[in-house]
Parts: C-alpha cells; sequence; structure tokens
C-alpha cells in the first residue's frame, strides 16, 4: 500500500482534444501517428507534412504533453514529445497540471500493470479502443513533487541504460551481417562467383516439426519451440518455451541436435532462422517448423547466415505471400540460393560469429538483469518504498 494519496488522471491532469482541420494545419507541422511511437520505449518518429496533406481533423500537442495511444494492441504507445505538432485522432494527448510531474506520470503510464489494466477497460468490437474518460479514471499515487522527480530520474537512469544495451545488441546484429557481406557477397547476385547451387542440393535431412493434438504440457518434460520463443535475431528463449511429456520414439524422431537449423514457416514471423548451439537444453521444434541438417560442404553457421540475408529473406517474403496465409514450405526452401564459397572460409566466419556470439549473450545477460532492476524499481517507486 502506498503511503501516499491517491488521485485520479483527471484530478491533476487534462486530456485535451481540441481538434484541428486539415486547411489550417501549415506546412511543416510535424505529425506523429501511433506508427510512429515505439512501443514501451516511447521513441518518436515524426514528420513534418505539407499544407492540406492530412485527410482528416487531428489533435495539436505541445512539448509539456505526454501522447498516449488509446487503441489495444497499442496501449503501449506513451511518450514525451520533444517537438510541438499535431497527432491522429487515436492519440490522446494529456497535458499534465503543476501538481503532476510530466515524466512521473510517463512513467506511471508505460508500467506494464496500467498498461494490462488500460485493455481490460477499452471497449468495442472490432478495435478496442480506451475512451478518454476511462484514461481519466485511472488512479495513481500522487507523491509531493520533488519525490516524483526523484522518482521520474531514477527511473528514467535506469531506461536508458536498458537502451544502451538494446542498442549494442541492434549494432552487433548488423556488424555480423555486414562481416557476412563482406566476406561471402549477396547471396542472390554472388557477385563472388562461389559455386552457385540452391539449397536442397546441401541437405542431408529436412524434416517438418510435429504437431500435439492431446498432449498436454508438464513441469519437467521436454521443451517445446513455438514461434514465439525465437526472436528475429535467431535467439532462442529456452525459459518461455512449454513442456511437454514423451514417448521415447517421438523424442527420437524429433529431437533437435546441435547444429540443427530452424525455419519458421508460417505466420507473419515467416522465414525467422535459429541454429541450435551444443549447450543448449533438449527441446523439440513444434509444427510451425522445418528442420534442416547440411552436408560437409556448408557450415550450419553459414547456412543460418544466408537464410537471414536481407536479399534471401525479400524471396521468401515475396514467395510465401503466394498463399491467403503466409506459409513456406520444403520445396521452397530447397529452391533458395546457396553458394557455397570455400570451407576455410566458411571457418573464418564461423570464429568471428562465434565471438560476437559470446559477446552478445553477456549483453543480453546484462540486459536481462537490467530489466528486472527496472521492473523492481518500478514497483518500488509506486508503492511509496523508493
Amino acid at each position: 500500500m502506498s503511503k501516499w494519496p491517491t488521485v485520479t488522471l483527471g484530478d491533476v491532469a487534462a486530456i485535451d482534444r481540441a481538434s484541428v482541420q486539415p486547411n489550417d494545419i501549415e506546412a511543416g507541422t510535424m505529425y506523429l501517428g501511433l506508427e510512429d511511437i515505439e512501443s514501451w520505449t516511447g521513441r518518436l518518429n515524426p514528420k513534418p507534412v505539407d499544407a492540406g496533406f492530412l485527410a482528416s481533423s487531428k489533435f495539436r500537442f505541445t512539448r509539456q504533453h505526454v501522447l498516449y495511444g488509446k487503441l489495444r494492441p497499442y496501449l503501449a504507445k506513451i511518450a514525451c514529445p520533444d517537438v510541438a505538432g499535431v497527432c491522429s485522432t487515436d492519440i490522446l494527448p494529456i497535458l499534465p497540471g503543476p501538481k503532476i510531474d510530466r515524466q512521473y506520470l510517463f512513467q506511471f503510464l508505460r508500467r506494464p500493470k496500467v498498461v494490462a489494466y488500460a485493455g481490460a477497460q477499452a471497449g468495442g468490437a472490432n478495435l478496442p479502443r480506451l475512451s478518454p474518460n476511462a484514461l481519466a479514471a485511472f488512479e495513481l499515487p500522487l507523491p509531493p513533487l520533488a519525490d516524483q522527480r526523484r522518482i521520474a530520474t531514477i527511473l528514467q537512469a535506469t531506461d536508458s541504460l536498458r537502451a544502451k544495451r538494446r542498442a549494442t545488441l541492434a549494432l552487433l546484429d548488423s556488424l555480423t551481417s555486414a562481416v557476412f557481406l563482406e566476406m561471402f557477397g549477396d547471396p542472390v547476385t554472388n557477385p563472388k562467383r562461389w559455386s552457385d547451387g540452391k539449397l536442397g542440393s546441401q541437405l542431408t535431412f529436412q524434416q517438418y516439426g510435429p504437431r500435439f493434438f492431446n498432449e498436454a504440457y508438464s513441469d519437467d518434460g521436454i521443451r517445446i519451440l513455438r514461434i514465439t520463443d525465437l526472436n528475429d535475431a535467431g535467439v532462442f528463449d529456452f525459459e518461455s518455451m512449454p513442456r511437454m511429456t514423451l514417448a521415447l520414439e517421438d523424442q527420437e524422431k524429433y529431437l533437435l541436435q546441435t547444429d540443427d537449423v530452424v525455419f519458421a514457416r508460417s505466420g507473419a514471423t515467416v522465414g525467422k532462422v535459429g541454429l541450435i548451439g551444443p549447450e543448449d537444453p533438449p527441446c523439440i521444434a513444434g509444427a510451425y517448423f522445418i528442420v534442416m541438417r547440411f552436408s560437409p560442404s556448408v557450415l550450419p553457421i553459414y547456412v543460418r547466415a544466408v537464410l537471414r540475408s536481407p536479399s534471401v529473406r525479400e524471396l521468401v517474403t515475396q514467395r510465401s505471400r503466394q498463399a491467403a496465409q503466409q506459409n513456406f514450405s520444403g520445396p521452397g526452401l530447397r529452391a533458395l540460393p546457396l553458394p557455397v564459397p570455400p570451407i576455410g572460409l566458411q571457418k573464418d566466419y564461423a570464429a568471428l560469429i562465434n565471438t560476437a556470439a559470446g559477446m552478445g549473450r553477456t549483453l543480453r545477460v546484462s540486459l536481462s538483469e537490467l530489466d528486472a532492476l527496472f521492473a523492481s524499481l518500478q514497483h518500488q517507486a509506486f508503492n511509496g518504498e523508493l
């Protein structure tokens, strides 16, 4: 229980909904749509617009507002703009009053607990929205302004460290992509004239992940890899994978091996690729994956890089859209380009990538610790314990 009084958001801030018509928006005015606010971080990508360019009325905002995306599932799109302009009417500009610090309000609204509560309050059948009245009724603790600013400063500092870790991981990922292109060239155009071929010519094993219809999840069975357990960078989240108790024959048939390449074949994330490492825990790739093994002519780490290259990803995207639901089959995989450079060069690449992967693991551990610290500080801050 917080030691501070509880107020509603409407008690300490105003939700501004004064609209401006397209003809009244001057050229060069900065515009923000929901797509221009990054969820959770609040990073912005405003863009200037031409006079009369916008087709409907918008809300005005200033550098004093907090911007709040009112559509579910975009309720984590919350930002403190450093520019003035106009925004989509799917964004509510909140103007803090004299009793509440803007950064304190921003930090409160982006708490996962508060975002989840907002989602439960959103109404509407097709595209649920949080009404201004529901937002104004949010309850929040109100410490003295000095404490609000202290809390906001602590949370901002910790969040800045998290952002730097994420940026470093992104830079490391882009660096490994640049190393691949420098060493091997684009795999679709094959400018270095390596031995040309298709992925299928190097396959020794290809298997679709099994569908489990009746088996229930358990506490201590084999991990089952789902699409959501593999991110775009090819990193597995083994801790979030559910477990299942399976017959020995199923384990022998489907258990992933070191150097198996797993490919997400269906859904909006078709084309994600992962590589099983020697220290990864036992797991089975589920129904929306294809598992592959290759001849000694190509290293699995090289194959993964080919499949993750922008040009091959574009091929996968184009060809998977030929169906009503995005899907990429085994034959489609076998038809993808796979130039074969000298194995010595592939090994040099593997050594560089393994070094980078070690750095990435260290950074991810650090980020995980910072995430836990930030969550703990959020809890303490809004319960009067910080």
